[in-house]
């Protein structure tokens, strides 16, 4: 045996050193340390200095075991003296799971969202006056891009009977659950909720008005999102049910109108911004998509829509026009294969523009004015 083979044999690793190197292993979904989420199970070194652990899923099927082996390996394999690891994994008992939910919900009551008045996340609602614009392929792209500058994101599919963000995020499983909280599905950075994880993609949805406002509501309440930077809500087409109920559920959100240089597409866009200044909900400004076909050739751009609706439809409802994203193969392509065209093709002009937009995005606060705003009383103590 040489002198260096002798070394690591006599080595002797402290578990203890183990569980002190995974403290900054963090569960890829709920983004806490695996000790403080009740993860990290039995750690074991063996005179050999191979480290043996074992990571307590929330779920059996969980997908991300590849991921927690991964960083689990490279965390304890930093450590002098380990020669190996083996990584091992169970589910959590019923009362783990009971714990880490309650962990999840805080301190705050059960029913009042992340969303509401006070929330330090900037909400967008991205809504559109007609479907076909291609208002959730902006909002997928928007909020890779806003991952890449550094902040945590989710996205909210509110578009209950058109929902595509699954399909733009190349997702379809289904989130974990824990005793009543929801964990949101993450991919590329982004952490994701839509009703298109709890059904087929051939079946429909036939929802009235109070169930949508409950499912919205579930939404917000009952899907643990962590600490975003932003939320960005993807809203159906029009001024309907969804867009009302996420006026009363999310007070501070403010809009982004997307919508092509077609006169049809701006007039109807209009009424959504209406809607939005007559709510007193500020507006971020407008998007217009498919401004110009870029030719994959000869890179020509051809206002296949026309041109001017997305600057009317600005100055009609008093808003800054945030960009103009032209119409490219890439996006196209990206979006038939699930991933961003923010990561799939990041040099594309498409992709360009959605990423200066993403960097002009204005922080916005909804007045106070004419609100209801709610009573607080302190602790064991009465309203004055």
């Amino acid at each position: 045996m040489s002198l260096l083979s002798r070394r690591r044999a006599d080595a002797k690793v402290d578990p203890a050193d183990v569980r002190t190197a995974l403290a900054r292993v963090e569960d890829p979904e709920l983004h806490l340390p695996l000790e403080e989420a009740g993860m990290l199970g039995e750690v074991e070194v063996d005179r050999s200095g191979v480290a043996r652990v074992t990571v307590r899923l929330t779920t059996p099927s969980c997908p991300l075991k590849e991921t927690l082996t991964t960083d689990v390996t490279a965390a304890v394999r930093a450590i002098a003296g380990v020669s190996g690891v083996e990584v091992a994994f169970a589910a959590m008992g019923e009362g783990e799971r009971m714990r880490l939910a309650a962990r999840l919900r805080g301190a705050g009551p059960r029913g009042a969202n992340s969303f509401g008045l006070g929330s330090a996340t900037q909400v967008y609602a991205v809504a559109s006056g007609k479907g076909g614009v291609g208002k959730s392929t902006i909002t997928a792209n928007l909020a890779v891009a806003l991952v890449r500058q550094g902040k945590r994101v989710g996205i909210l599919d509110a578009d209950v009977w058109g929902y595509s963000i699954p399909h733009l995020f190349g997702v379809r499983r289904a989130p974990v659950a824990l005793k009543g909280l929801m964990l949101p599905v993450e991919a590329f950075g982004v952490a994701l909720m839509s009703v298109g994880f709890f059904v087929r993609d051939d079946e429909p949805v036939v929802w009235r008005g109070p169930m949508l406002h409950k499912a919205i509501e579930q939404f917000l309440d009952d899907v643990y999102w962590g600490e975003l930077d932003v939320l960005l809500i993807d809203l159906p087409p029009g001024t309907g049910d969804v867009t009302l109920s996420l006026l009363e559920l999310v007070p501070d959100a403010a809009l982004i109108v997307v919508t092509t240089p077609q006169p049809a597409a701006q007039t109807v866009a209009q009424r959504v911004g209406r809607m939005a200044r007559d709510s007193r909900m500020p507006v971020a400004g407008v998007v217009e998509n498919m401004s110009a076909m870029i030719c994959s050739s000869c890179h020509e751009s051809t206002p296949l829509f026309g041109a001017g609706g997305g600057q009317r439809l600005a100055e009609a409802i008093a808003a800054p026009l945030l960009g103009q994203v032209p119409l490219d193969i890439e996006l196209r392509e990206a979006g038939d294969a699930g991933v961003p065209a923010m990561i799939a093709a990041p040099q594309a002009a498409s992709v360009t523009q959605i990423r200066q937009i993403a960097t002009s995005l204005p922080i916005l606060r909804r007045s106070l004015v004419g609100r209801s705003l709610p009573l607080t009383v302190p602790h064991g103590g009465h309203p004055d």
